[in-house]
């Protein structure tokens, strides 16, 4: 249902945004701009995303068929079962999920959103199997999709990248501040939906699993940023991230081979889903990616930061984070309309500017949630999301936060 109020409120504000743009700011464009904007979204949808994933999809179900025919998901399930029988507590620790669960987040920390999208389908498959409503989001579901969409990665390789383009004279140093910004953005979407789903926080092995993971990311940002040079851990996070999928598809085979199995015929097997489900999130799609560009077209989002701008000038505050708020805003709404919000501060700015580099953190802190929603929900059908948005978006809050105040620690 909330869904539906979003999808709604998007035209309508939307529409109402441009009307007052035409009236007072005589900008006799934005109408033409928006249903320009309509067509355009549609043929991403389709032209840009579902086709392209289709040929992801059949590859990496392919693999994953293999990879659960050979036991590796099982084992990958075995072992992370004390921890996510605490978090998922609906979803039985030798179910396939668990092991699904495991290769999305291991794809997402390591920057690898190719492989992310097909184990994250396909564990959004395995929970719907567990699901008793099958149009109206698990509690199990719900938590994995806010962890998703908080966007935890380790080493954001494709904004240093971007920052090395335009001439960063240090591109990797927005890598720790986007490391904790998207870590508080994850830790915080966890929290929320646990008290939500009344999840024992004081569990001892829940305690120490969330200890393990802070300590040995805080050692690695410590280890990184004091033993390797930007050149250094630029060639690590390609080599290192690049190596390990590699490791994943060779060890699926040669597990499977160990075991006896028809590698070929199961790839095959499991790759038969990937086009289906690539045509099943079409509708989905294109329904969201519409309503994002025309809210993206019609100046709503330049309206708010001009809002957010005087509020915070009328207390007093400094307002330097405010011109980097446009990729902010974005970010929920459109991965690829954050990124050119990104490009377009570091452009106005300055690449090496404040704005510049908070833009760059705000584009790392967290994911797509109503993307994610649409594709991830829409795949298996889901229509009644209960809660998922908004713990998305806190999420989002979080992260936004968190990234403004580590912008401030380290680069004003």
């Amino acid at each position: 249902m909330i869904l539906n109020y979003i999808w709604i409120g998007f035209f309508l504000v939307s529409f109402a945004a441009a009307v007052l743009q035409f009236l007072f700011l005589g900008d006799t464009e934005v109408f033409k701009r928006m249903m320009d904007g309509t067509f355009e979204s549609a043929r991403i949808a389709v032209m840009d995303i579902a086709l392209p994933l289709a040929g992801v999809m059949t590859l990496w179900l392919g693999l994953m068929q293999v990879g659960e025919k050979a036991g590796v998901v099982a084992w990958l399930a075995r072992k992370i079962a004390p921890f996510f029988s605490r978090i998922f507590p609906g979803v039985p620790a030798d179910h396939p999920a668990n092991g699904h669960m495991v290769m999305n987040f291991s794809a997402n920390l390591l920057g690898l959103d190719n492989a992310a999208t097909p184990f994250g389908l396909k564990a959004m498959e395995s929970l719907q199997s567990l699901n008793t409503d099958k149009e109206t989001a698990s509690d199990a579901q719900i938590m994995f999709l806010v962890l998703h969409t908080s966007g935890l990665t380790l080493i954001p390789l494709a904004i240093m990248a971007q920052r090395a383009v335009l001439g960063a004279q240090n591109p990797s140093d927005i890598f720790i501040p986007c490391l904790i910004a998207t870590y508080v953005a994850t830790v915080t979407g966890m929290l929320a939906v646990a008290i939500r789903q009344r999840i024992n926080l004081w569990d001892r092995v829940l305690l120490g699993w969330l200890g393990g993971i802070s300590a040995a990311i805080a050692a690695m940002v410590w280890g990184m940023s004091e033993w390797m040079t930007r050149a250094e851990l630029e060639t690590f996070s390609k080599v290192s991230a690049n190596f390990l999928l590699l490791l994943i598809i060779t060890g699926f085979i040669i597990a499977a081979m160990r075991k006896g199995v028809n590698v070929y015929d199961t790839f095959i097997e499991g790759a038969k889903g990937g086009i289906q489900t690539s045509l099943t999130i079409i509708p989905y799609l294109v329904g969201m990616l519409v309503a994002i560009g025309l809210l993206r077209n019609s100046g709503v989002l330049g309206l708010i930061v001009k809002g957010f701008e005087a509020l915070f000038a009328a207390f007093g505050w400094n307002t330097d984070f405010v011109n980097a708020l446009p990729t902010a805003l974005m970010k929920p709404l459109s991965g690829s309309g954050a990124r050119a919000m990104m490009v377009d501060t570091m452009k106005t700015f300055g690449v090496d500017s404040f704005a510049g580099r908070l833009a760059c953190i705000f584009q790392g802190s967290a994911d797509t949630t109503f993307y994610i929603v649409a594709l991830y929900f829409g795949s298996v059908g889901i229509r009644k999301t209960r809660y998922a948005i908004p713990m998305g978006l806190l999420a989002d809050l979080a992260g936004v936060i968190a990234a403004i105040g580590v912008a401030y620690l380290f680069f004003h």
